[in-house]
């Protein structure tokens, strides 16, 4: 029965069969069939069944989460099986710049001889604590799910920078980029106004310097960037926490907690000019 609240658990997230056993790596009459059965063998409605797909019931639901949390504890098993001997990698992920900014000045945070070694994933998605994507997140909001913990480390401002105040022209972002807040912001205040666009942030970075246009940065990168002035005053909407996000059973694996000092000491008040 454990397989099947594994394939419970694609179902319930794809919402169709057919998505769901194309990422099970099964035919979807097998499918069909085993949540057949699942729904028998509890004598509970799962899905509620319909043109629009396989959508949950209360019932389902409520087993999502607890299969949500089966499935946790199958990654920390796994992530704790496959952990090298020796030190503790911890994988740290954050959006481009604090990524950037933590590469730079790593060893201002991290000596070789401390019983863990950072591993950087820079994405601009929150990856997935609960199933041990990565161990710590750099988020601008504090963790409202259970199973997780934060701790706050600051605040984090946005502005208006461009090479001089001649320069009429906005650089937006493109690909994985454009989901985020800063260039949402952008299209919707200015997108008339975009000239070029850029999936990676160094690009349109590169494009603000050489004058081509406008670009939106958070202050702690625009106000310590040669070639750059900002245009404005900080952008309110745009104005945000910042978070290290973790596991809550996670932070008391000494690496970890290790981690989040080291990482929340660099990321205080005082660290947020670092370029």
């Amino acid at each position: 029965m454990w397989d099947d609240f594994a394939l419970f658990s694609i179902v319930a997230r794809q919402g169709s069969l057919t998505a769901a056993a194309a990422e099970a790596g099964v035919s979807v009459a097998t499918l069909s069939r085993r949540m057949t059965g699942l729904e028998a063998a509890l004598g509970r409605p799962l899905f509620q069944h319909g043109r629009l797909g396989y959508a949950l019931t209360s019932e389902g639901r409520e087993l999502l989460r607890r299969t949500e949390r089966m499935e946790a504890a199958a990654a920390d098993i796994t992530a704790w099986r496959d952990r090298p001997r020796g030190k503790r990698r911890v994988r740290i992920s954050a959006g481009t710049w604090t990524s950037l900014m933590l590469a730079r000045h790593l060893e201002e945070f991290w000596r070789p001889e401390y019983d863990w070694v950072p591993e950087f994933l820079q994405s601009e998605r929150d990856m997935d604590i609960a199933r041990r994507e990565i161990d710590i997140g750099v988020r601008n909001r504090r963790p409202n799910q259970p199973w997780l913990a934060g701790r706050r480390t600051g605040s984090v401002e946005f502005a208006v920078y461009g090479r001089d105040a001649d320069v009429m022209g906005w650089i937006g972002a493109a690909g994985d980029r454009a989901v985020t807040p800063s260039a949402q912001w952008t299209d919707a205040h200015h997108g008339d106004a975009v000239v070029t666009r850029a999936n990676e942030a160094p690009l349109g970075l590169a494009m603000a310097q050489a004058g081509i246009g406008r670009m939106v940065l958070p202050t702690f990168v625009g106000d310590l960037t040669d070639g750059l002035i900002r245009l404005d005053a900080p952008i309110d909407a745009l104005g945000s926490e910042r978070w290290l996000v973790c596991h809550h059973e996670g932070r008391h694996d000494p690496p970890i907690r290790h981690a989040i000092t080291a990482l929340a000491g660099f990321l205080a008040p005082t660290g947020q000019t670092r370029p």
